[in-house]
Parts: structure tokens; C-alpha cells; sequence
């Protein structure tokens, strides 16, 4: 067995369902504004102890927490799947257009209507510019590791959503830093360029060649080693998560119960993209004659984020106090109900597609 047949066995494996933790993704986070909360307003002297233990601008509890959240996500990521993208071109074609042409600057755009027009007599005049910076964040981590389980769930091509992914993630290493600060800039928010780049190789670069190092020594004592150790460090891994949100809130507190209905405002952006992104994927994959398999995962990578790499950036930004921070975390907060509406949608329309599609292959 080929090693991409190998990692394509061991996907099906790891997301034929959803673990507990990602069904109900957004309980523990609800629980998690709770607890924070709670923890930051019954024992704030903790929680600013834990934000002063920071070096270069880096929280170190924090960071290492980020890590741990991440690394796991990239064991699963193959990048001799590389190989593979001329497969189906054209369905990789539209998931480059949406991820990099269109998701970052419809979400720029978004943000400008709602958070800087729409909303902006309701929201704190202060945290305007960040906000709109949370939400770029957001837009311009393309999906990693719940990509996975949405295309396992819409019966998605396992080649094609592995080779996405690798490739994504691949551009992510060189696009993130360069179209965040292209769009914070239009958006005339001010560019931390070096804490920029720091994040890029914090939470980026060293964790993808950790990760890659780590998953070739794990694949060299046998594909069942690999995916036990895929098993073991998915509960840690969405752990690490939640105990960085609860530290989060508990910074966030005082803002959100000031103003409980921000998160509702930071939301309706963050939904109308998801669904307008997925959306276009779709009706553009099948414009083009690619199959309901490719579609399916050209369309969800297309909507969902890599929300982990968004909050560990905007903390590294702009700060646990931050309005960037709050609004990677709404994304957090409706990633898993709003994903599967999609899934359950392209599921229900196979038929649909597929009578459109049929025509553009023959035409």
C-alpha cells in the first residue's frame, strides 16, 4: 500500500463520525464563555497573573496550548498528496479561487458593512478596527483538519479533499501573512508586521514541519501506531482549545456581559460568508462538469476555517482582551451547527447538481 493510500485509509478511519467533542463543539464552547466568565469575575488576580506570563509578546501558557491544539490537526495533513491535484483540476481550481480570491475579501468587505456600518452604533467605538481584524483572521485560515469529517459526511472524494488540504495548507505557509496585511491595511487597520511574521512561524511554519517529522516517524512504526496516536491526541487536542477559550472569556468577561449581544452582531458576517463562499463553490464546480464527490469538499473547505490558527493569531495580534480575539471565537462558536446545515444541504441536492453538472460535461 502506497503511504497516500495509507493516509487515505487512515481519514476514512478517523471520520467516519464525529467524535463527541465535534458534535457538540458548540456546547463546550457556550460552557466555556461560562466558565471564563465566571473564572474572570470571581478570581480576577488568576487570570491577569496568566496574561502577564509572556515573552516577545507571546503568552506562554497560551501559546503552548495553541500548539497542542494545532499540531495534532497537521499530523493528518499528506503533503505527497501534492501529486495528486491534476487529478481533478478543475474542482481544485475552484477551491484556490474561493480560498484565496474570494473568501478573505468578501469577508474584508462584510466586516466593513456590518461591523464598521450596520452594527457600529451598538458596538464599542474602540474595538471597531478589530473586530474587522478578528474576522479577516478568520477568513484567511483555510480549513485543515474538519474538512475531513465534512467530506466524509457528504461522501466526498477522499483524494481530492486530502490534496486540497495538503495544497492549502501549503499556500497558507507563503499567503497568510501577506493577504492579512494586505486586507488589514485597505481596511485601514494598523499592520503589526513583526508580530505578524512571528505568529506565521509560530503558529504556522514550526508546526507544520513538527508535525510532518512527527507523522513520518509515527507512519515508520506502522499504520496502526498512526492511528492510535490520531485517536489519543484528537480529545487533547480540542482540550487545548477549550481551555484557551476559557482563558479567553475570562478576559473577554467584563466586555461581553456590558454588551451580551456582540456575539450575535459578530455572527451574521461570519454566517452570510460561510453560506455565500459554499454556496458559489458549489455552482461553480458544477458549471464546470466536476462530480458531487469533488464538490462537496470544494465547497465546505470553501466555507469553513481553520479556527484554531485564527485565535491563536489574532490572541498574538492584538491581545486576550481584544475584539479580534472575541471574533475568531464566534467563529469557533457556530463553526460545527452551520457546517453541517451545509453538509445536510448538499446532501439534499445531489440530484439537482447532478442533472446540471451531466450537462456541462457534455456540452
Amino acid at each position: 500500500m502506497s503511504s497516500i493510500q495509507a493516509n487515505l485509509a487512515s481519514c476514512v478511519r478517523a471520520t467516519t463520525g464525529m467524535s463527541v467533542f465535534e458534535r457538540y463543539l458548540t456546547l463546550w464552547v457556550a460552557l466555556c464563555i461560562v466558565a471564563g466568565i465566571a473564572l474572570g469575575q470571581l478570581a480576577p488576580q488568576l487570570a491577569q497573573a496568566i496574561g502577564r506570563l509572556e515573552v516577545a509578546q507571546v503568552n506562554l501558557p497560551v501559546g503552548l496550548l495553541i500548539w497542542v491544539m494545532i499540531v495534532p490537526m497537521l499530523l493528518k495533513v499528506d503533503f505527497g498528496a501534492l501529486g495528486q491535484v491534476r487529478q481533478h483540476w478543475r474542482g481544485i481550481g475552484v477551491t484556490l479561487f474561493i480560498n484565496w480570491a474570494v473568501k478573505p475579501f468578501s469577508m474584508a468587505l462584510l466586516g466593513w458593512l456590518f461591523i464598521r456600518q450596520v452594527f457600529a452604533p451598538w458596538l464599542p467605538a474602540e474595538q471597531l478596527d478589530s473586530y474587522v481584524a478578528g474576522l479577516i483572521l478568520l477568513a484567511a485560515a483555510p480549513c485543515t483538519a474538519m474538512v475531513f469529517v465534512w467530506s466524509r459526511l457528504t461522501g466526498g472524494d477522499p483524494v481530492f479533499t486530502l490534496s486540497q488540504v495538503a495544497l492549502n495548507d501549503t499556500i497558507m505557509v507563503f499567503a497568510f501573512a501577506p493577504i492579512v496585511g494586505l486586507l488589514l491595511g485597505l481596511s485601514s487597520i494598523i499592520v503589526p508586521w513583526a508580530t505578524l511574521l512571528v505568529s506565521v512561524a509560530l503558529y504556522i511554519v514550526i508546526p507544520v514541519v513538527l508535525a510532518q517529522l512527527w507523522r513520518r516517524a509515527l507512519l515508520r512504526r506502522g499504520q496502526a501506531a498512526f492511528d492510535r496516536a490520531l485517536a489519543r491526541l484528537g480529545p487533547l487536542s480540542m482540550a487545548a482549545l477549550l481551555a484557551t477559550l476559557v482563558l479567553l472569556f475570562a478576559f473577554q468577561g467584563r466586555a461581553i456581559l456590558a454588551q451580551p449581544l456582540v456575539i450575535l452582531m459578530l455572527a451574521v458576517p461570519i454566517l452570510i460568508q460561510v453560506f455565500l463562499n459554499a454556496g458559489l463553490a458549489y455552482w461553480l464546480n458544477r458549471r464546470v462538469g466536476e462530480r458531487h464527490d469533488i464538490a462537496c469538499p470544494s465547497a465546505l473547505i470553501g466555507a469553513s476555517n481553520f479556527f484554531e490558527l485564527a485565535v491563536a493569531a489574532a490572541i498574538s495580534l492584538f491581545g486576550f482582551h481584544s475584539g479580534a480575539a472575541l471574533a475568531t471565537v464566534v467563529g469557533v462558536l457556530i463553526e460545527v451547527p452551520v457546517m453541517l446545515l451545509v453538509v445536510r444541504i448538499v446532501n439534499r441536492s445531489r440530484g439537482w447538481y447532478d442533472a446540471g453538472a451531466g450537462r456541462a460535461r457534455t456540452s
